[in-house]
């Protein structure tokens, strides 16, 4: 079974005198995806690696008739792992430039550093996509709505990463997300940020895995582990730009009972986060389904965003007197409320200050009834 690539994303390399970023975290399957593609394509192509020091520098050269040299003769030039380059951005300008028919492939896990190299110098030569770990979207092409239903336990846990999904027991799956956390994201964050105590960025982590849905402010993430409010913005910059979490703002209208200062944070995948705490019982064992639950709708739905191109806004709403509704997307200027709950059988009323306040506004509830046709 493959459950790379199932969503094509390669139709953008076809724009000429473009290049082609794929960013992503670690692990999530770029460099096969790539392969698979390469393997499939009609083009002539040349695949490199940045971790190769003779295209490290050759490319750090920007020499033009050695890049000239390197390309002659191809009609496709695919870098993986294209961070490890220095002004990578400078290196595939230039070859933009002498051949603007060349298609060009470059992909990167950490989206910080390859973004800074490759931002600025391709400003108006470059297509993006992010990579994430398996959304429901693409495994719906190899499974129904009742398997997919059948497998949410699972992926509650143990998250879908592509190697977690593909491992069929329980203690593969909990070995591969350790080594994940520890030996990949971890690693990343520390020699990327330079970051001297891990212990702190690891205390980080745990308190959001902990506090999943809850408001934070960088005054009381600086308080509680003793640090200052920058390392904190500094600190969240990394975890956010090497995909382990994300973050929603509070929505308002400048309402003076609305919260708007204070973020909620979830984890890309809910099985990094269990690693993180080191939790992985069933669900039935659990006191934090509804945690777990609401990570896993926002983050699905965020994905299903990102595969359609979408231009919406997300955010959360509460406000001091603790009415609150999980999730806010703004779309062409109409706004739709979405209250996560796990269990279909509990009633949610809409609140009355969003009702009053933004009466053209939707809302819905969303279970694990209906939560299929929200994420797909």
């Amino acid at each position: 079974m493959t459950i790379y690539g199932i969503i094509s994303i390669w139709e953008d390399i076809l724009k000429k005198g473009k290049v082609f970023v794929l960013y992503g975290p670690r692990r999530v399957g770029k460099t096969t995806l790539l392969n698979s593609f390469l393997k499939k394509t009609n083009l002539k192509y040349k695949l490199s690696s940045g971790d190769n020091i003779k295209i490290q520098q050759l490319f750090q050269s920007q020499n033009f008739e050695d890049l000239l040299d390197y390309s002659e003769g191809y009609e496709l030039i695919a870098i993986d792992e294209a961070q490890e380059i220095a002004n990578i951005g400078k290196g595939l300008k230039i070859l933009v430039d002498l051949n603007p028919d060349l298609k060009i492939i470059a992909t990167g896990s950490s989206s910080f550093e390859l973004s800074s190299k490759i931002g600025e110098p391709l400003t108006g030569r470059k297509v993006t996509r992010i990579l994430f770990p398996v959304s429901q979207i693409e495994l719906r092409n190899i499974y129904n709505r009742y398997e997919l239903k059948e497998q949410l336990e699972n992926i509650l846990i143990y998250g879908s990463y592509p190697e977690v999904v593909t491992t069929k027991d329980k203690s593969g799956k909990r070995e591969l997300l350790d080594e994940l956390v520890q030996s990949y994201l971890l690693k990343d964050i520390l020699s990327h940020g330079n970051i001297r105590r891990s212990s702190v960025i690891y205390n980080l982590l745990k308190m959001l895995a902990f506090q999943i849905g809850s408001e934070f402010s960088c005054n009381e993430l600086s308080n509680n582990l003793g640090i200052d409010t920058k390392t904190v913005q500094r600190y969240i910059d990394l975890l956010e730009k090497t995909f382990v979490i994300i973050s929603l703002k509070g929505f308002s209208r400048n309402l003076r009972k609305e919260i708007n200062k204070k973020h909620k944070y979830y984890f890309w995948d809910t099985g990094i986060r269990n690693a993180v705490i080191s939790q992985f019982n069933s669900i039935d064992l659990r006191n934090d389904i509804g945690q777990l639950w609401e990570n896993f709708i926002i983050v699905e739905h965020l994905k299903k965003n990102f595969s359609r191109k979408g231009f919406n806004n997300f955010y959360f709403w509460r406000t001091y007197d603790r009415q609150e509704i999980d999730l806010v997307e703004e779309r062409d200027g109409q706004l739709t409320g979405y209250e996560i709950k796990w269990s279909p059988n509990k009633k949610h009323k809409e609140p009355k200050d969003w009702k009053r306040s933004y009466p053209g506004a939707r809302f819905e509830v969303i279970n694990n009834s209906n939560y299929l046709d929200f994420i797909l």
